[in-house]
C-alpha cells in the first residue's frame, strides 16, 4: 500500500532539556529532519535515510511491536551486527519504554540461553532468518519468549505461530495523527532514571554480565562528547564496529547530536569506504588502526627497498619535528615538577632539534598526504577507543599527519570515562577526566595515590552504571563504599590531571619467581613488527615469558629472506624452522630493552607461530580484543610444551 507521510519535522515537540533518548531523538528530527542521517548499503544499492525519514521508521517499528504485545519494561534479546535496521529498532524500543538486551550475530547458542535466561528476555529480534535457523533448537524449547522477530526474510508469520519478520509488520506503512500523537504520549512518559538497555559484556575473563544503564548514563555521553571533539553538522562519519557495543551506540546518538551523516560499513570494505566517503571522522579500536598501518607499510614494501627506505626515513622526520614541537609546547606528560631551570634546557634542546629536522618535516608532510588520501583526505580526527593504542601506532598516525583522539571508557561507564580531545593536547595521556566525573587512583588498601604514583582506577559520575543485573555478587565486588566504581584498570596521573593508563589488574602475568609482568605493554611493542598481525604473552607461574604469534605470511615471508641465511628453499612451514624463531626472538628482545622501559625479565625466552588466525566470537570478542582465558585454555598443550 502507499505511504502515507502526515509530519513536518519543524512542527513536532520540543524539549527544552533532554533528559532522555527520546526527548533528543525528537529535538534531533526537529532540528535536523531533512539532513541524512545514515547511508548503507544493501543488495548492491546505496541508500540515504533522511533524519526524517529515519522517524517514521521508528515510528511504524513501534507501532508494529506494540501490536504484537511489546510493552513498557519488556525485556527484548537483540541479536544482530550493525546496519541501519539496528539503530531503527533500538529507538523504536526505547520510545515504547522496552530494554534492548543488545549481542553480536556471532554469539553462540549457549550464550544466547544463558543471556535470555539471565535478563529475563520475553521478546527476541534477530538480523536473519538464517540465524534463527542456527538457533532452532533452543528456541523451540525456549517458552518465555512470547515473541521472536526477524529483520529480513519473507512471509515468516504462520496462522498460529510467534514468528514475524519486519516484513510483515511493515507490510502497511501507513499512519495516522493518532498514531503520532500515541507516540508522543508514550515517549513523554519516560524517566532519566529508566532502565534503557542491560548491556552483556564481552566475557574476556568469563560469563558475560549485564552492564545495567539508564537513559541519565546514556545521555551523559551525548551532552559531554560533541563538545570533546568539536562535532558540527558538517561532520561526517564512518563506522565498521557493531551497533550493539558501547563505544559504537554512543557514537551513533553522538552523530545525531549534531545531525551528522553516518555511513555503515565493514571490515572487509573499510578502506575501500575511507577514500570513497572521505569522513571527517572515525571511530574504531586499535586493532583496526593496526590493520590499516600494516597495509600501508605492505603496500610500501613492494614498491621496493629504496621506498621503503625513503618512507621510514619520512615517518622518522615528521614524529621526530613533531614529538620535539610538544616538548617545547609543553604538550607532554609531567608527573613531577621539574623546576624552570631543567624544563627551560629540555625545551632549548627541543627547539634545536626542531631546527634541523624541519625541512625533512615540510618534505615529509607533503609526501605523506598520499598516505592522508588513503584515509579519505579529509579526516580531522581519528577516535580511538575499547583497549589501548600502542604508543608507536599513535605516533605513526600523529606523524602522517591524523589527530588521534585516544578514548578512555567501559561499558559500565557509558562507556566515556576520559578522552584526550580537542580540548586536550597533552601527548601519552587519555586526557582529564570527561564533565562531571570524578577519577581516582588508589593503592592495594584503598588509599588514595598523589599524581604520578600507579595503582587501581575507581571512577564516580553520571554515567555509571547501577550494577549489573540479577548479579549481587559482582555489585558487591566493583564497587566501593563509597560509591565509586573499580574499572579493574591500573593508571596514574598527571600534575595537570591528565590520565595514563599502565596495564589491566586482571591481565597482569605472574611468573614463578614472582615478578608481575603487564602483558599488554609488550604485545604492543611485538606489533611494530610488520609480519606480526597478533601477539600473546604467556607466562603465567612458568620461569619466563613466551609469546603465541599469529604471522601476516607474506611480511614474514620478505623479513625471513632478508635475516636467515641458509634456509632450505621451498619449505612450506618455514615459520618452524629453529634457525627463523631463534632470529625472530633475538630481533624481538631488541626493543625490550631497559632504555625503552622493559625489565630484564620482560624478555622472551621461546616463541613460536600459530596456523590460524583469531577469530571474532571464538578468541577475539567484538570488539576484536582478545579473550585471554579462551586462547590459554585452547593452546594450553602447546604453551606448556613451549615453557617446560
Amino acid at each position: 500500500m502507499s505511504e502515507v507521510r502526515l509530519f513536518d519535522p519543524a512542527a513536532l515537540p520540543v524539549y527544552e532539556n533532554p533528559d532522555t533518548l527520546y526527548s533528543f531523538f525528537v529535538n534531533c528530527v526537529r532540528q535536523y529532519g531533512n539532513n541524512i542521517a545514515y547511508i548503507y548499503t544493501a543488495a548492491g544499492k546505496e541508500h540515504r535515510v533522511t533524519y526524517g525519514k529515519l522517524f517514521e521508521d521508528v515510528l511504524l517499528l513501534a507501532k508494529g511491536f506494540q501490536r504484537r504485545g511489546m510493552s513498557r519494561g519488556d525485556k527484548v534479546m537483540l541479536l544482530s551486527d550493525n546496519r541501519y535496521a539496528w539503530m531503527v529498532t533500538d529507538l523504536a524500543m526505547m520510545s515504547i519504554g522496552a530494554v534492548n538486551v543488545p549481542r553480536g550475530s556471532d554469539t553462540p547458542t549457549q550464550e544466547l540461553e544463558f543471556i535470555v535466561n539471565n535478563a529475563n528476555c520475553t521478546f527476541l529480534i534477530v538480523e536473519t532468518d538464517t540465524l534463527l535457523e542456527s538457533h532452532k533448537s533452543f528456541l523451540e524449547g525456549c517458552k518465555q519468549l512470547k515473541t521472536v522477530f526477524a529483520m529480513t526474510g519473507q512471509g515468516l508469520h504462520t496462522l498460529f505461530g510467534n514468528l514475524y519478520a519486519y516484513n510483515d509488520l511493515l507490510r502497511d506503512r501507513r499512519y495516522s495523527i493518532k498514531d503520532m500523537e500515541a507516540f508522543f504520549e508514550q515517549g513523554e512518559q519516560l524517566r532519566a532514571s529508566d532502565l534503557l538497555t542491560i548491556i552483556y559484556t564481552s566475557g574476556t575473563t568469563g560469563l558475560p554480565k549485564g552492564v545495567m544503564l539508564s537513559h541519565s548514563n546514556i545521555m551523559h555521553n551525548v551532552h559531554v562528547v560533541p563538545e570533546i571533539i568539536q562535532l558540527t553538522e558538517n561532520d561526517h562519519w564512518l563506522s565498521i564496529l557493531p551497533s550493539w557495543h558501547i563505544f559504537e551506540r554512543t557514537a551513533e546518538y553522538v552523530a545525531l547530536a549534531r545531525g551528522t551523516t553516518l555511513v555503515y560499513s565493514s571490515v572487509k570494505r573499510f578502506g575501500q569506504d575511507l577514500e570513497k566517503y572521505s569522513p571527517t571522522l572515525v571511530a574504531t579500536v586499535p586493532r583496526v588502526w593496526e590493520s590499516l598501518y600494516s597495509k600501508v607499510q605492505l603496500a610500501v614494501s613492494k614498491k621496493g627497498d629504496m621506498a621503503q627506505n625513503l618512507f621510514r626515513v619520512l615517518v622518522w622526520g615528521s614524529a621526530g619535528y613533531r614529538r620535539n614541537r610538544r616538548k617545547v609546547l609543553g604538550r607532554i606528560p609531567v608527573f613531577r615538577d621539574k623546576g624552570a631551570v631543567l624544563s627551560a634546557i629540555e625545551k632549548t634542546g627541543a627547539s634545536c632539534k626542531m631546527i634541523l629536522l624541519y625541512p625533512l618535516y615540510r618534505f615529509a608532510d607533503k609526501k605523506l598526504a598520499m598516505v592522508r588520501q588513503r584515509f579519505g583526505g579529509q579526516l580531522r580526527l581519528a577516535i580511538s577507543g575499547g583497549g589501548t593504542l600502542a604508543p608507536h601506532l599513535e605516533e605513526w598516525i600523529d606523524a602522517v599527519g591524523i589527530r588521534i583522539v585516544n578514548a578512555y571508557g567501559m561499558t559500565e561507564c557509558s562507556p566515556a570515562i576520559a578522552g584526550r580531545g580537542l580540548t586536550c593536547r597533552t601527548w601519552g595521556t587519555l586526557g582529564p577526566p570527561v564533565a562531571n566525573t570524578t577519577l581516582r587512583i588508589v593503592s592495594d588498601e584503598g588509599k588514595i595515590l598523589p599524581d604520578g604514583e600507579e595503582g587501581s582506577i575507581e571512577v564516580s559520575g553520571p554515567q555509571v552504571t547501577s550494577g549489573y543485573y540479577n548479579n549481587e555478587e559482582e555489585n558487591k565486588k566493583s564497587f566501593t563504599e563509597d560509591g565509586f566504581f573499580k574499572t579493574g584498570d591500573l593508571g596514574k596521573m598527571t600534575i595537570n590531571g591528565e590520565l595514563v593508563i599502565t596495564g589491566r589488574a586482571k591481565e597482569i602475568i605472574v611468573l614463578s619467581s614472582g615478578e608481575n609482568i603487564d602483558p599488554t605493554r609488550i604485545e604492543n611493542a611485538l606489533s611494530m613488527f610488520p609480519f606480526i598481525q597478533d601477539a600473546l604473552l604467556v607466562g603465567q607461574d612458568k620461569k619466563g615469558l613466551g609469546a603465541l604469534l599469529v604471522p601476516n605470511i607474506e611480511e614474514l615471508k620478505e623479513y625471513v629472506s632478508k635475516k636467515v641465511i641458509g634456509l632450505k628453499k621451498g619449505r612450506v612451514d618455514f615459520w618452524n624452522d629453529s634457525k627463523v624463531l631463534e632470529q625472530i626472538r633475538r630481533d624481538m628482545n631488541r626493543i625490550l630493552m631497559p632504555k625503552q622501559g622493559f625489565k630484564p625479565y620482560e624478555k622472551l625466552q621461546r616463541i613460536t607461530f600459530l596456523d590460524k588466525e583469531f577469530k571474532l566470537g571464538e578468541e577475539l570478542t567484538n570488539t576484536m580484543k582478545k579473550k585471554r582465558h579462551v586462547i590459554e585454555k585452547k593452546y594450553k598443550v602447546l604453551i606448556n610444551n613451549l615453557l617446560r
